[in-house]
Formats: C-alpha cells, sequence, structure tokens
C-alpha cells in the first residue's frame, strides 16, 4: 500500500513517528531549561495532595475508607486535567512567536507537532504523579490491590491526560494570545474537576449538580482509578471512562489538527 507521493503507508507512519519524537524531545528540553516552570509545575499538585490531606482529612468523613485514601485518585485525575492546559499555553505561546509557521514550512507530518506536544505533557505529567504518589505514602496515603490494579490505575490518569490534552489544543490553537489560552483553560478544567467525584462524594451534592457529575468524565476515571486502587471490580467504569476518552480523542484530534492547518 502506498501513501501520498507513492510512498509506502509503512514510510509514512514512520516518518510521521520520527517526527513527533523529535517535537517530543523538543518540548521536554524546552520545559527543563526553565526551572521556574519545573518547580511551579511540581509544588503546586504537592501542595495539593499535602494541604486536603491534612485540611480536609478530618472534616469529610467517607464510609468504608480512608480520606486520604479517597482523595489521591481524584487529586491525581485533578493535577493532569489543569497540566493539559498546559498543552493548549504551549500551543498558543508558539503560534503568537511564529514558530508554528516555521514548523508548517518544513517537510513534516501535521500531526507530529500536535503528537509531540502531546506526549511530552503526557510525560510531564506522569513524573508529577509519581511526585505525588510519593508525597502521598509520606503522609499515609494506601494501596490497597496488586501492582498490575494499579500499574492500570495509573496508566489511565495517563491516557486521560492524553485526551484532555487535545481539547487544551484545539483550544489554545483557537485563540490569539497565551493569556486568552491560559484564561480558557480554567473555564473548562475548573468546573469539570469540581463538579466531580475527586474531592467528595457525588450522593453529597445537590440533585441537580448530581446528574451532572455522574456523567462527568472527571467523575467516571476517578471513580475507575480509585475502585482499581482499591482492590474492588473496576470494569464497568474503566470501560466507561476509556469509552469516554476515545469519544475525545475522535473528535479532537481531527479539530486539533485542522486548527492547526489553520493557524
Amino acid at each position: 500500500m502506498t501513501g501520498p507521493g507513492g510512498r509506502s503507508s509503512r514510510t509514512v507512519w514512520s516518518h510521521t513517528f520520527s517526527d513527533a519524537m523529535v517535537m517530543t524531545r523538543r518540548n521536554l528540553l524546552h520545559y527543563v531549561r526553565v526551572p521556574s516552570l519545573v518547580i511551579f509545575s511540581t509544588i503546586t499538585p504537592v501542595m495539593f495532595v499535602v494541604l486536603f490531606g491534612f485540611v480536609f482529612g478530618g472534616a469529610i468523613p467517607i464510609p468504608g475508607i480512608k480520606y486520604l485514601d479517597y482523595l489521591m485518585p481524584g487529586i491525581f485525575v485533578q493535577t493532569v486535567a489543569f497540566g493539559s492546559i498546559q498543552t493548549g499555553i504551549g500551543l498558543a505561546e508558539d503560534q503568537q512567536r511564529g514558530i508554528i509557521d516555521r514548523l508548517r514550512s518544513l517537510p513534516m507530518a501535521r500531526s507530529a507537532v500536535l503528537a509531540g506536544r502531546t506526549l511530552s505533557d503526557c510525560l510531564r505529567n506522569l513524573l508529577v504523579v509519581v511526585l505525588m504518589t510519593v508525597v502521598g505514602l509520606l503522609i499515609g496515603f494506601r494501596f490497597h490491590a496488586r501492582p498490575s490494579a494499579i500499574l492500570g490505575g495509573l496508566a489511565l490518569v495517563v491516557l486521560f491526560a492524553f485526551a484532555f490534552s487535545f481539547i487544551s489544543a484545539a483550544i489554545g490553537l483557537s485563540l490569539d494570545t497565551v493569556e486568552a489560552a491560559q484564561s480558557a483553560g480554567f473555564v473548562w478544567v475548573f468546573p469539570l474537576t469540581f463538579a466531580s467525584s475527586a474531592f467528595v462524594p457525588v450522593l453529597t451534592m445537590p440533585g441537580w449538580l448530581q446528574a451532572f457529575a455522574k456523567v462527568n468524565p472527571v467523575t467516571i476515571t476517578v471513580d475507575a482509578v480509585r475502585l482499581l486502587f482499591q482492590g474492588q471490580a473496576a470494569g464497568t467504569q474503566v470501560v466507561r471512562s476509556v469509552a469516554w476518552m476515545a469519544l475525545i480523542l475522535v473528535v479532537f484530534v481531527p479539530l486539533s489538527v485542522w486548527r492547526y492547518r489553520r493557524a
């Protein structure tokens, strides 16, 4: 099978993958070369773990589970959701500085730029999740499942981050400035994360809010990760979470590529 220009499909995919890895490396190098960005992107999630764990730990009783064990999956998902905003901010910055125009002039797959950006942000989010896990374990958080279930929960968090990064990418490429991308990111991420089961059970919310929270992809993913970490049956919730992420990718990957071409 041949692709554009008579090249085989395998060659096209190989070039796309290679281009995406180049962009991933470029974004990661940019990240580590800005110490303030590294510090603040890691300190903020750790502060959430410590403050929520100690401040609300004794004030929010959860039947059958220690609050910190209930909280950590929510903190993981909330952190990568807010971390996904950086994808849109980074693309808006590249667009504002004219870097997107330069990249589009190169013989590079259009999807490679977006794949490299989202993959690098996923790796950054994974580093933050590992750091939060260590801090959580130090202050009393415990897993109650086999290693395979724990790794499955962490993989679900990373997949969630990947999906949400494409929502942010589409938004960032649709706006003109970094400031606008940052503000828009909080507008859509904030209600999704706080109107969910990340911090409190859905049943404690007003009835009208419960209807939204129960179908919220953040709630569904948090519940799936929480069940996995607790060693409980999580098949249904995992399937619902993966279905949500697949839907997000089906919609926002093409939309992001389209916006990139028109940027």
